[in-house]
């Protein structure tokens, strides 16, 4: 028997053109957050620490402008309506693994009616003076990297005997789970990382390049 489609995809940078933190943290800008960016990016600290000090950098008396901005200037990627029609269409089963922020994700997502339950992303509280990140998918025993929304957590509990586990993904948060899956969609940065490590993987620039790959390979 051929194993069930699961596909784990990245939602800043891959649904969207743009990597939403990044976009907020540009156009509020906070004094210090471009020094976190790059402290990030060159693993000195951890995902987990790096978004939750660049997000207490803002106010919640900012919240409707930091809320309004991130969900109004956001671009989805061409392709993705029909992508996930053909999700549903073929039985695959489409979970979106993000280290983006809830309240951009739901309201971006909620006109494809992808349920709830099947996205997994960061929380945030406003209720204290600047911006709190909450981590309601921590790493589980087997993840020491601190991730915050930890996306291999996720791709382990899918047994590889069963599914054919695929990733869709662009940035620092999907080198891990690069690692544990069948086929790799990747752009921007995962490639570079993907090339170092000499993982086949297939590049992307709209959903429509996925869809046409998808139905050229047969279920693994």
């Amino acid at each position: 028997m051929s194993k069930e489609r699961i596909i784990f995809c990245d939602f800043d940078g891959t649904i969207t053109v743009n990597d939403n933190i990044v976009a907020i943290m540009k156009h509020f800008n906070p004094e210090g957050w471009e020094g976190i960016v790059e402290r990030i990016v060159t693993q000195q600290i951890s995902i987990r620490e790096g978004v939750g000090a660049m997000f207490a950098l803002l106010p919640t008396s900012r919240k409707s402008e930091i809320v309004d901005y991130a969900i109004n200037n956001a671009t989805i990627r061409d392709g993705f309506e029909e992508f996930v029609s053909y999700c549903k269409e073929q039985g695959i089963t489409l979970l979106i693994t993000s280290g983006g922020i809830d309240f951009f994700i739901y309201p971006l997502l909620r006109s494809f009616a992808i349920p709830d339950d099947h996205i997994y992303c960061n929380a945030s509280s406003f209720e204290g003076e600047t911006i709190e990140i909450l981590w309601p998918n921590p790493c589980d025993a087997h993840c020491q990297t601190d991730c915050g929304m930890c996306k291999t957590s996720i791709i382990r509990s899918y047994d590889p005997e069963r599914y054919e586990r695929i990733i869709i993904g662009d940035s620092i948060t999907d080198f891990e789970g690069a690692k544990l899956v069948d086929t790799i969609f990747a752009r921007s940065h995962l490639i570079e990382r993907c090339d170092q490590l000499g993982y086949a993987y297939h590049p992307f620039e709209t959903f429509f390049d996925i869809i046409k790959q998808l139905e050229a390979e047969p279920v693994k």
